[in-house]
């Protein structure tokens, strides 16, 4: 039994707990993932079962014409023909395929939603913070709501938590007010009135840079700037209908909100934006011809849009896609922008938290002081969190304890790849099956043994994976060292301790693969360590 056996996964055993049956024949569709009721019939339910798995759920777009199948066949009866079920699922079997073979981004995603349910229960009695109460509106939120709410690239979504209530953007308007900038004028155009370097600075200090410049487009004085350079030549309501449709489209086509009443409490009590306003048009930072007036208006009404957890965490994972909604398919922004303002966001969107942010969780993330808190994984999903309970720097208490126990769950920090997976770290690897990264660190062992690669066998050591671990056959690295006659990687495996005397399933010892092999040296190094471990 070669190593590359350890490494086969039976079709009939997915993380989606579906059954594959591929019966002989031409391809049948999707009905091929689920299995007949003893008359040969299905039961459609079982689709919505399957994707609700896999994290589709019943309100996505890519399902609409199989859930309104599923709703015209439950009365009709408990079970449809084979041809009725193709039939039913054609229009959308891509992502029925895809979430039934458990291929979508997240192949183990009751895992993820296991973690986000114990991560929410676990963060939930933390009560440190206060409110925001420098804007009156926003001091009467209820302090202890507190939801989270995740969408992968592929659509997957799951919530906890108070994820239906509306909350005010606040500062996390600011990052796809820099994305409409960029869009519109360029890197080049808008950087010539705002910086891109964190400022050291609170989010609201009267500070510029040697350029009499905001430092970047993520404190209130560059969104200011980006306000005033979103089309210009629009009315005011138009301007506002722009970025709250980029919103409702980075969401799904999801409906967005306005909170009136926060707008004017912020208009009231912004003094320092005013003179914010006023320091930049002294230092002639703004566009030719911009109205700061109109402009400072238009920068509260931004930061008083309101969206859900869910919502914003399909904006989020729209981000994390390079800037295409994964519910709709729709490029919101290309994937320049959205690079940049990530970049931005690694460095400056948590406030003059942000470089301990990117120390610990190392990921792009926005803030806001009504305690919503983004966080991108790139390529992977987007993360949103909503708990108005604010630390010294303004950043939602809970929502960064949620991405630090995230970070501590998975190998999503930008330099996990550094350090590897395994039981010294803790982590998994949400990308991969479930025991994918384990099996697969074994069977590249077996492979580096078999090869005699002792420079691979240390860098999977250096990861964590067991050196001791066998395959189907029960054959270990020290196995197919003995084998093939590598004396320096078996010298190696058992300076690391690994026990010299497993038995593969037909009761051979690595010793007696080397007596059979004629390696002789071998042989002798393995009988001296079988006596030694006899005799310990």
């Amino acid at each position: 039994m070669t190593a590359a056996k350890a490494g086969k996964h039976p079709a009939a055993c997915d993380p989606s707990g579906v059954p594959a049956r591929r019966r002989a024949g031409a391809h049948t569709g999707v009905v091929e993932f689920f299995e007949r009721d003893p008359s040969g019939r299905f039961v459609p339910d079982q689709v919505l079962k399957v994707l609700q798995r896999a994290g589709v759920l019943a309100d996505d777009p890519r399902i609409a014409e199989t859930i309104a199948y599923l709703k015209r066949a439950r009365p009709a009866g408990s079970s449809v023909t084979v041809e009725e079920f193709t039939a039913g699922t054609q229009r959308n079997s891509g992502i029925i395929e895809r979430a039934a073979r458990g291929e979508l981004a997240v192949p183990d995603f009751p895992a993820l939603v296991a973690d986000v349910r114990r991560i929410h229960r676990e963060v939930r009695a933390d009560v440190r913070g206060a409110v925001a109460d420098y804007i009156p509106q926003l001091a009467r939120v209820e302090a202890d709501r507190f939801a989270i709410s995740v969408c992968t690239v592929d659509g997957q979504r799951f919530s906890i938590g108070d994820a239906g209530v509306r909350f005010c953007l606040q500062s996390v308007s600011k990052t796809v007010n820099y994305c409409l900038t960029l869009e519109e004028h360029g890197p080049d155009t808008v950087h010539r009135h705002v910086g891109r370097e964190p400022s050291g600075q609170g989010f609201n200090e009267l500070t510029f840079n040697k350029a009499g410049l905001p430092h970047n487009p993520m404190i209130n004085a560059g969104a200011i700037m980006s306000c005033a350079l979103i089309q210009q030549g629009l009315d005011a309501a138009d301007r506002f209908d722009f970025v709250a449709d980029a919103w409702r489209r980075l969401a799904g086509g999801r409906a967005v909100g306005f909170n009136n009443s926060v707008y004017l409490s912020e208009r009231t009590t912004a003094d320092r934006n005013f003179a914010l306003g006023y320091s930049m048009r002294e230092r002639g930072a703004f566009p030719p011809g911009t109205d700061l007036l109109d402009t400072l208006d238009f920068y509260f009404q931004c930061c008083s849009i309101e969206l859900t957890a869910r919502h914003l965490a399909i904006a989020a994972a729209s981000l994390a896609n390079a800037g295409v909604c994964p519910l709709t398919g729709d490029r919101v922004f290309s994937a320049g922008t959205v690079r940049h303002c990530l970049s931005l966001m690694s460095s400056c969107g948590m406030y003059d938290f942000s470089g301990e942010f990117a120390f610990t969780i190392g990921l792009p993330a926005k803030s806001g002081v009504s305690g919503a808190l983004m966080l991108v994984v790139p390529q992977l999903m987007g993360i949103a969190v909503w708990s108005p309970r604010l630390d010294a720097q303004g950043n939602s208490v809970r929502g960064i304890e949620v991405c630090r126990r995230l970070v501590d769950c998975y190998n999503v920090h930008t330099y996990d790849l550094l350090t590897g997976l395994g039981p010294g770290t803790g982590k998994r690897d949400p990308r991969l099956r479930r025991d994918q990264s384990r099996i697969e660190g074994i069977v590249g062992l077996c492979f580096a043994a078999s090869q005699g690669d002792l420079d691979e066998i240390r860098r999977l050591a250096a990861c964590h994976v067991p050196l001791d671990a066998a395959d189907y056959d029960g054959r270990t690295a020290l196995h197919l060292a003995a084998a093939e006659g590598h004396m320096d990687v078996a010298a190696f495996l058992l300076c690391k301790g690994v026990d010299p005397r497993p038995v593969d399933r037909w009761g051979h010892t690595p010793l007696d693969d080397a007596n059979r092999s004629g390696h002789r040296g071998l042989a002798e190094l393995l009988a001296n360590a079988v006596e030694a471990s006899a005799a310990g």
